[in-house]
């Protein structure tokens, strides 16, 4: 079992904190990307929306999320241990889970898979951004 990502907000507080913080980044991260596709001002301000930079940080915060990696032995010993609700994503006869459980939220969310552990991650982190924390920040 292993954890990867780096940002596991203890309270609802800590994630609104960090998404937050994230405004900015977006925003220069969206201005950049938008100069590297050779948008030129007018094409800028008529396709650089508010809603493009919040989908920038909205991404940012839910890739930095920490995430727990393991067999299904060890998430089903997890699950066993925790008082959380916990919705699973994916089919129940595959080898291994990824999962987040933030410790201020009544849900955590997993994700299983076969093989493909890069998609998994993903796929959970997107996940635990729409059910747990769009509604925190």
């Amino acid at each position: 079992m292993e954890t990867e990502g780096q940002f596991s907000p203890p309270t609802a507080a800590a994630a609104r904190d960090r998404y937050e913080s994230l405004g900015s980044t977006a925003q220069v991260v969206v201005k950049e990307v938008a100069k590297a596709m050779g948008l030129d001002a007018e094409a800028y301000r008529e396709r650089v929306t508010g809603e493009v930079v919040e989908t920038a940080r909205d991404v940012l915060f839910a890739e930095s999320l920490a995430v727990t990696v393991g067999s299904r032995e060890e998430f089903d010993e997890w699950r066993e241990e925790t008082d959380q609700e916990v919705e699973v994503i994916g089919a129940d006869n595959v080898d291994n889970v990824v999962w987040h459980a933030p410790p201020f939220a009544e849900t955590a969310v997993a994700a299983t898979y076969q093989s493909e552990r890069d998609a998994a991650v993903g796929t959970l982190r997107r996940q635990a951004f729409g059910r747990i924390y769009s509604e925190v920040v």
